[in-house]
């Protein structure tokens, strides 16, 4: 048990400051590349903290265990926009864009809703992965282009903070002390999680997709958790936004596509369905607060923070 606590608190210490250097590497990499924030959160920061998702859920679906890989992907998902949105506007309300509203989160919203298609057949196919893949790489090549033609139409220079090679090796070594930082706090949780498990006399099965949406659904996003809030405390409020719809899609479309592409997933319907509506009414609800004030506010992420903490205790009620 001690081990455990310890692995948890020193996953917290590199995720921390992996989430501090990240933001400012990044912001680095976007004034060289001369692209927006908003599209460095949505594809260096936003696959950069999803790496956790997509090593558990890839492990998970190769050893049949369905209720970890699709639990860590909705899990992760409500989290990142119920508990880490609603965390980083209590610190800074986040603002929204035009080119946002037109196109990142109707496209993170139909991300969701073919996650969800696929899975109501009960078994997400290679096919399917592979379709997700495709997808996934066609968004970020015409974010990337879009992004390249809009800075230079708007003849917007920007003095870099720090050299490239610098900015590279921020983003990679914080990348790795966040993913080792998941890591080791999964590992202390689920195994904690386990022991109670056993206490209370729960199924295997059972425990599993409640480990998967909760204690790995949460570990896996605090790279985006601690991303955002560190973006937000530094004002790079774009970034925090870009950071999770970013995540969301590539939480759906390279975890999930990426894992079934290489094995099936099974049982991806029956026990996750409640979870299926839970993260796309949320989807909707950040659509209807951003196009609302073009921002969100403190008390919108106060609603955020409680609708998550009422979805966490729904699923510990076993």
């Amino acid at each position: 048990m001690l081990l455990n606590i310890l692995y948890i608190v020193l996953g917290f210490v590199l995720l921390m400051k992996g989430g501090d250097f990240l933001i400012d590497g990044a912001v680095a990499i976007a004034q060289r590349a001369k692209l927006s924030a908003m599209v460095i959160g949505i594809t260096v920061v936003g696959f950069g903290t999803s790496m956790p998702e997509l090593l558990v859920s890839t492990q998970a679906a190769w050893v049949g265990s369905s209720g970890l890989a699709i639990g860590n992907v909705a899990g992760s998902n409500i989290a990142n926009v119920a508990l880490i949105l609603g965390v980083s506007s209590l610190i800074c309300p986040l603002p929204s864009h035009r080119k946002m509203m037109r196109i990142d989160l109707p496209f993170m919203l139909f991300a969701m809703v073919l996650f969800i298609c696929f899975a109501f057949w009960d078994t997400i196919e290679r096919w399917m992965g592979i379709v997700m893949v495709l997808l996934l790489v066609g968004f970020i090549s015409w974010e990337v282009m879009d992004s390249r033609k809009e800075m230079k139409q708007e003849e917007i220079v920007v003095t870099p903070s720090m050299p490239l090679w610098r900015a590279i090796l921020y983003v990679v070594v914080s990348l790795a002390a966040m993913v080792w930082g998941a890591d080791l706090l999964i590992d202390g949780s689920s195994a904690i999680a386990m022991q109670l498990g056993e206490y209370f006399g729960v199924a295997k099965e059972e425990m599993e997709r409640i480990i998967g949406l909760t204690v790995v659904a949460v570990g896996t996003s605090l790279p985006e958790l601690f991303a955002s809030v560190m973006a937000a405390r530094k004002g790079e409020t774009d970034m925090a936004v870009g950071n999770i719809i970013g995540s969301v899609s590539f939480n759906i479309l390279s975890v999930v596509g990426v894992a079934s592409a290489i094995t099936p997933i099974q049982n991806a319907w029956d026990s996750f369905y409640i979870d299926y509506m839970v993260m796309i009414g949320l989807g909707l609800i950040l659509y209807l607060f951003l196009i609302t004030h073009r921002k969100i506010v403190r008390y919108e992420g106060v609603i955020l923070l409680i609708i998550y903490c009422l979805y966490i205790a729904k699923t510990l009620m076993f």
